[in-house]
């Protein structure tokens, strides 16, 4: 129920916009269609992919009381009906995304000349989603259309082929992308054998840049990949010890100069399971100092800071008084 009133809820604002903006044309007197920067096209991409994963979700969430693993048999239909739903609200009805809309951008026919804005014939909107929503139910679903087939059968063969076919529009994409990234124009392979072109339905003002903040950005971005790179030079353990017995009490280990009357793991605070000690006046637990010796070569006693020479198992003696207490 809630994706059903959030996609109601989209599309009443897609049909107030429409209804603002005069549909798929533009008004009388507007300026020029401007051209779309190449991050304002990437943030619509990555918009649409952050949609599709909440519907999928909440869509998801209607079945979690159900059995285990019940949709998926089906999940890539599922999840291509989802895209249909949106695809028949967004691009067939107002030619454009759902990222491209909040980012004031729509689809623009390239192939008809002329500044004038013409919006994407219905042939165009249908292919586009035959070419995006079929690909990816393709891409999802080929594993499972050829299992429990022979090796040498016709199907294994279909399927070779599928995966060259695969392989080279992988690679027409990257060339695209490469080509996107130099001209700024059809960022998928999809928008250039359709010929459809983002563009801004309306002029966009100024772009003023405080440099003031700027400065900061960087300035701080700097100082972070410092600490990031400086981080791992800091030996943490040894700087927390050295903390830690610079502001512990003085009478701390007075009285307790014998490692017999050492009743609890310095690491984990607990009586101590196998105890063993590393030279000095403490006792560890045998698995707390063959983990922390094995992850810091340069481990030392949290207690008193004595670098761990060796390991030797120690016996304690345990005064009544003090199994009374306990």
């Amino acid at each position: 129920m809630e994706t059903i009133n959030m996609i109601l809820h989209y599309c009443g604002k897609l049909n107030l916009d429409e209804a603002g903006a005069g549909g798929d044309k533009p008004s009388a007197g507007r300026s020029p269609l401007s051209r779309v920067l190449r991050i304002s096209q990437l943030d619509a991409f990555e918009l649409d992919g952050a949609l599709e994963q909440l519907v999928w979700s909440q869509f998801t969430q209607c079945f979690q009381h159900f059995k285990p693993g019940l949709l998926t048999p089906v999940e890539p239909e599922l999840k291509a009906l989802l895209q249909l739903l949106l695809w028949r609200f967004t691009v067939y009805s107002n030619s454009a995304t759902v990222g491209q809309s909040l980012l004031n951008i729509r689809y623009k026919d390239a192939r008809v000349p002329g500044h004038k804005y013409r919006p994407m014939s219905r042939q165009k909107k249908l292919w586009f989603a035959l070419l995006t929503v079929g690909e990816k139910w393709l891409k999802e679903r080929s594993h499972s259309l050829f299992l429990n087939h022979p090796v040498e059968s016709s199907i294994h063969k279909a399927r070779k082929l599928l995966s060259v076919v695969m392989g080279l529009t992988k690679a027409a994409s990257l060339v695209n992308f490469l080509l996107f990234l130099q001209r700024g124009t059809f960022p998928t392979l999809t928008e250039r054998l359709l010929g459809v072109q983002p563009v801004f339905i309306r002029p966009q003002g100024p772009r003023d840049v405080n440099f003031q903040f700027l400065n900061r950005e960087i300035l701080w971005h700097g100082f972070a990949e410092f600490l990031i790179f400086l981080l791992p030079f800091v030996n943490v353990w040894k700087l927390k010890v050295y903390v830690s017995t610079m502001f512990s009490p003085l009478n701390e280990s007075k009285g307790r100069t014998e490692i017999n009357y050492c009743t609890e793991c310095a690491i984990c605070k607990e009586w101590p399971t196998m105890p063993h000690s590393i030279g000095c006046n403490h006792v560890f637990c045998y698995y707390c100092l063959k983990s922390h010796t094995i992850a810091d070569i340069s481990f030392t006693c949290p207690k008193c800071g004595a670098d761990a020479a060796t390991m030797e198992p120690v016996g304690l003696q345990i005064e009544m008084t003090e199994l009374h207490q306990s």
